[in-house]
């Protein structure tokens, strides 16, 4: 049994997300958790004891989103394929954000948690969304980010760039492998390199590790030079028809630079393809 948490708005971003994680996640038996949270405005003077008209609007608002979450289900038992091997659990607050989705990816032991993405808007973290942004930086839980634009096929190319600096953790590799197995995925790992430099003694022992550990899945190592690190990852996914991006997001630097920082002009894939972040 999977659990996974769905984090939604009522937008049709966040539609789109919940129906690529069923449809992913279609042959497992899963308990998805439909979560609202209504946000505490900063100004509110939270921490201070609620008065009578405070309490009556939490009341009222966690009401209203019980509502909406209701007539979500309603909505995915009217336009999804029934799947018996799925069932849903509303969850409403009034909270902020990033906290109730840690508190609660911790409560439920859950094994992902999948987030729509809104379209990129610049070089800060509203590239995937604020909510998206705060999750991936705050939360330490597998996360898959689905762009709005991004339709479900099958994944038969995952594509994991990495610069071999960091050693990996077994979790986080296991997630990968479990991902790529489930949909008979193949994973291509790709290494971005200035010109003429060679990899390291450590890279090169990172590099021999993912090797041995990739051992039962069709895996591959791809390299490519004198590219920028955003360009070079648009290349490779546009050439080779990436269907899912992997990430570890203890390379905090690498993993910015391709996520929050693209040349929204000129990278295609934040509207495309889902990316995958993984944490330790």
């Amino acid at each position: 049994m999977k659990h996974i948490l769905l984090p939604t708005d009522f937008s049709e971003n966040a539609w789109n997300a919940l129906k690529y994680g069923l449809e992913m996640f279609k042959k497992t038996e899963c308990t998805f958790y439909l979560m609202h949270v209504n946000p505490i405005p900063t100004y509110s003077g939270a921490g201070t004891s609620l008065s009578a008209s405070d309490d009556n609007f939490r009341t009222q608002i966690l009401k209203n989103s019980n509502e909406d979450l209701q007539e979500l289900q309603d909505r995915i038992k009217t336009e999804l394929p029934k799947n018996q091997a799925h069932r849903f659990v509303p969850l409403a607050f009034y909270d902020y954000f990033a906290d109730a989705v840690k508190r609660e990816a911790k409560a439920k032991n859950v094994d992902m948690i999948i987030m729509g993405t809104k379209g990129a808007s610049g070089l800060k973290k509203v590239t995937v969304g604020s909510n998206t942004g705060d999750v991936i930086t705050k939360v330490a839980y597998p996360l898959l980010a689905v762009p709005e634009n991004a339709q479900y096929t099958d994944v038969a190319e995952i594509a994991f760039p990495t610069d071999f600096q960091i050693s990996y953790d077994l979790k986080v590799l296991d997630t990968l492998i479990e991902i790529a197995t489930m949909n008979d995925a193949d994973i291509r790992i790709l290494n971005i390199t200035k010109e003429g430099r060679e990899l390291t003694e450590e890279q090169q022992k990172n590099k021999d590790f993912l090797d041995d550990y990739f051992v039962d899945i069709d895996h591959s190592f791809h390299s490519l030079t004198g590219l920028k690190l955003e360009t070079a990852v648009q290349a490779f996914t546009e050439s080779r028809d990436i269907d899912m991006i992997a990430m570890v997001a203890k390379n905090l630097n690498f993993f910015q630079r391709i996520l929050f920082r693209p040349d929204v002009e000129k990278i295609s894939y934040y509207t495309q393809v889902p990316f995958l972040v993984l944490h330790e």
